[in-house]
Protein backbone atom coordinates (compact mmCIF):
# COMPACT_ATOMS: atom_id res chain seq x y z
CA UNK A 1 0.00 0.00 0.00
CA UNK A 2 3.00 2.47 1.12
CA UNK A 3 4.62 2.02 -2.58
CA UNK A 4 1.15 2.42 -4.49
CA UNK A 5 0.51 5.61 -2.18
CA UNK A 6 3.55 7.60 -2.72
CA UNK A 7 3.43 6.67 -6.60
CA UNK A 8 0.34 8.76 -7.01
CA UNK A 9 0.16 12.01 -8.29
CA UNK A 10 0.04 14.39 -5.51
CA UNK A 11 -2.82 16.48 -7.18
CA UNK A 12 -4.79 13.54 -8.65
CA UNK A 13 -8.31 12.94 -7.79
CA UNK A 14 -7.28 9.54 -6.09
CA UNK A 15 -4.73 11.07 -3.45
CA UNK A 16 -7.00 13.90 -3.03
CA UNK A 17 -10.17 11.75 -2.23
CA UNK A 18 -7.66 9.65 0.44
CA UNK A 19 -7.35 13.16 1.90
CA UNK A 20 -11.00 13.55 1.87
CA UNK A 21 -11.81 9.53 3.16
CA UNK A 22 -8.91 10.21 6.30
CA UNK A 23 -9.16 13.32 7.07
CA UNK A 24 -8.43 12.49 10.38
CA UNK A 25 -4.68 10.76 9.47
CA UNK A 26 -1.66 13.60 9.55
CA UNK A 27 -0.91 14.71 6.17
CA UNK A 28 2.17 13.36 6.74
CA UNK A 29 1.38 9.88 6.83
CA UNK A 30 -0.98 9.89 4.58
CA UNK A 31 2.38 11.09 1.85
CA UNK A 32 3.67 8.29 2.96
CA UNK A 33 1.10 5.85 2.48
CA UNK A 34 1.00 4.83 6.33
CA UNK A 35 -2.26 3.12 6.78
CA UNK A 36 -3.51 0.35 9.04
CA UNK A 37 -4.74 -3.02 8.20
CA UNK A 38 -8.68 -1.78 8.67
CA UNK A 39 -8.08 1.09 6.33
CA UNK A 40 -6.73 -0.91 3.85
CA UNK A 41 -10.20 -3.07 4.02
CA UNK A 42 -12.19 -0.01 3.78
CA UNK A 43 -9.97 1.02 0.64
CA UNK A 44 -10.36 -2.40 -0.89
CA UNK A 45 -14.27 -2.29 -0.95
CA UNK A 46 -14.34 1.17 -1.56
CA UNK A 47 -16.18 1.67 -5.34
CA UNK A 48 -15.38 5.58 -5.03
CA UNK A 49 -12.26 4.92 -4.66
CA UNK A 50 -11.41 3.16 -7.77
CA UNK A 51 -13.91 5.57 -9.82
CA UNK A 52 -11.05 8.30 -8.97
CA UNK A 53 -8.45 6.68 -10.50
CA UNK A 54 -6.95 7.08 -14.17
CA UNK A 55 -6.11 3.83 -15.87
CA UNK A 56 -2.87 2.69 -14.83
CA UNK A 57 -3.66 3.59 -11.08
CA UNK A 58 -6.94 1.42 -11.42
CA UNK A 59 -4.76 -1.84 -13.00
CA UNK A 60 -2.00 -1.60 -10.14
CA UNK A 61 -4.64 -1.27 -7.43
CA UNK A 62 -6.42 -4.36 -9.15
CA UNK A 63 -3.21 -5.98 -8.80
CA UNK A 64 -2.73 -5.08 -4.80
CA UNK A 65 -6.19 -5.81 -4.44
CA UNK A 66 -5.72 -9.66 -6.03
CA UNK A 67 -3.19 -10.33 -4.07
CA UNK A 68 -4.38 -9.29 -0.71
CA UNK A 69 -7.49 -11.54 -1.75
CA UNK A 70 -5.54 -14.35 -3.17
CA UNK A 71 -2.25 -14.89 -1.94
CA UNK A 72 -2.07 -13.23 1.92
CA UNK A 73 -5.15 -14.74 3.23
CA UNK A 74 -5.45 -17.93 4.64
CA UNK A 75 -5.91 -19.81 0.86
CA UNK A 76 -3.92 -19.34 -1.22
CA UNK A 77 -4.65 -19.21 -5.03
CA UNK A 78 -3.16 -21.91 -7.10
CA UNK A 79 -2.00 -19.34 -9.48
CA UNK A 80 0.23 -17.47 -6.74
CA UNK A 81 2.70 -16.73 -8.67
CA UNK A 82 1.06 -15.39 -12.11
CA UNK A 83 -0.74 -13.01 -9.43
CA UNK A 84 2.25 -11.69 -7.44
CA UNK A 85 4.16 -11.09 -10.60
CA UNK A 86 0.86 -9.10 -12.60
CA UNK A 87 1.26 -6.69 -9.20
CA UNK A 88 5.13 -6.46 -9.25
CA UNK A 89 4.91 -5.54 -13.11
CA UNK A 90 1.70 -3.16 -12.55
CA UNK A 91 3.36 -1.35 -9.68
CA UNK A 92 6.98 -1.03 -12.15
CA UNK A 93 4.61 0.85 -14.48
CA UNK A 94 3.30 2.84 -12.08
CA UNK A 95 6.49 3.57 -11.34
CA UNK A 96 6.46 2.68 -7.25
CA UNK A 97 9.70 1.99 -5.90
CA UNK A 98 10.32 -1.70 -4.93
CA UNK A 99 10.29 -1.49 -0.81
CA UNK A 100 12.81 -4.45 0.73
CA UNK A 101 9.66 -6.76 1.80
CA UNK A 102 8.06 -6.03 -1.72
CA UNK A 103 11.89 -6.81 -3.13
CA UNK A 104 11.91 -9.81 -0.98
CA UNK A 105 8.61 -11.11 -1.97
CA UNK A 106 9.29 -11.12 -5.79
CA UNK A 107 13.14 -13.06 -5.15
CA UNK A 108 11.06 -15.97 -3.45
CA UNK A 109 8.39 -16.56 -6.23
CA UNK A 110 10.51 -19.11 -8.04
Amino acid sequence: MKQFVKALDREGNCFKYLGEKFSGLPEAKLKEGVFVGPDICRLMKDKTFKSKMKNNEKEAWNAFRGVGLKFVGNQKDPNFKRIVRKMLKMFKDLGCSMSLKVHFLASHLD
